[in-house]
């Protein structure tokens, strides 16, 4: 496993919104707020609202490549934008708020300009992709209350994010197309019902319940990874039971008072799809959580075939 770190930086507009989808991923070290671009030096953030500093408000992304590829980076940056907005970033506007990738090497700036070619080629979006790729250029960190904001003020961010119209933006762009008519042609009657209709498999008669093969387990509607056998383990509740998920970006959490009961649901981030529950009855010394997951939910990619399959880049988790 390498021990080279690299730096990426991207402009997002609202640089708040740009370090939660990046935050706490495997092989990403740290992800500073700040400006990047512009001709002052030292800028504070009331300089760089003026629009007179030339800066892009940015996050600037230490990484192992070996862990988490430049290219997901750069996925996960398209994701997170309009890419076709020449004038800012949904309710921010100007420039300071325009979207940029500043590369680092000549690698970056392959992979970035082979990225936007692929995306402009897809149809996904009807106007140009303005999104500029430029070489890296300083680097000055924002105050200290802009750095990590979404975890310091939760409520606001959530609603800056709604309200901006970013988070229905991504929604609307990103979210798994399922046609329930395909679904029920594709999978059998239980996936069906367990992933579409909130059911719920009986226990130890399921396909990976005792299942101790290394690989990882992945969406059976989308293909999203979600599991890794490295963090499976006999709970004796009779379904698979995992520690946590591979990222936890993966899963989302849902409160759920079906049966008179009240639990935290599990259901897959990009399809969509009901997984099972999370408890907090787990191991204590892997964090105490059990997330008990429905075999149904899950396909099984075995260690051997994850290159083949598409899954390469996250061998690193069998090393």
């Amino acid at each position: 496993m390498s021990t080279q770190l690299e730096n990426a930086t991207f402009a997002g507009g609202c640089f708040w919104c740009m370090v939660e989808p990046f935050d706490e991923r495997p092989g990403i070290e740290s992800i500073v707020s700040g400006y990047t671009g512009g001709h002052t030096e030292n800028p504070t953030y009331m300089q760089v609202i003026t629009e007179e500093t030339g800066h892009r408000e940015a996050v600037q992304i230490t990484f192992d490549p070996a862990i988490f590829p430049y290219e997901r980076l750069v996925e996960l940056f398209w994701q997170q934008i309009d890419p076709t907005d020449a004038g800012g970033q949904f309710a921010d506007r100007g420039h300071s708020y325009t979207t940029a990738i500043y590369y680092h090497n000549e690698k970056q700036r392959h992979v970035a300009e082979k990225s936007k070619e692929e995306l402009s080629a897809s149809g996904k979006f009807k106007d140009a992709i303005v999104t500029e790729i430029l070489p890296a250029e300083t680097f000055y960190p924002a105050e200290d209350k802009h750095q990590d904001y979404y975890k310091k003020n939760r409520f606001h961010y959530k609603r800056y994010k709604k309200g901006s119209g970013r988070a229905d933006f991504i929604k609307d762009r990103w979210s798994y197309e399922k046609d329930q008519e395909d679904l029920k042609q594709r999978l059998t009657d239980i996936q069906y019902k367990v992933t579409q209709e909130n059911a719920t498999e009986r226990p130890f008669q399921n396909e990976f319940h005792d299942h101790e093969e290394e690989g990882i387990y992945v969406d059976i509607v989308s293909g999203e990874p979600l599991f890794s056998s490295k963090d499976k383990y006999d709970a004796g509740c009779g379904w698979p039971s995992f520690t946590k998920p591979i990222e936890k970006q993966q899963v989302k959490e849902e409160v759920d008072r079906s049966h008179g009961m009240f639990r935290t649901e599990i259901r897959s981030d990009r399809a969509d799809s009901h997984l099972g529950h999370v408890f907090e009855d787990g191991p204590k010394d892997q964090g105490g959580l059990r997330y008990c997951i429905n075999s149904a939910a899950l396909r099984f990619i075995p260690k051997d075939d994850m290159e083949e399959k598409g899954y390469g880049y996250l061998t690193y988790l069998f090393q």
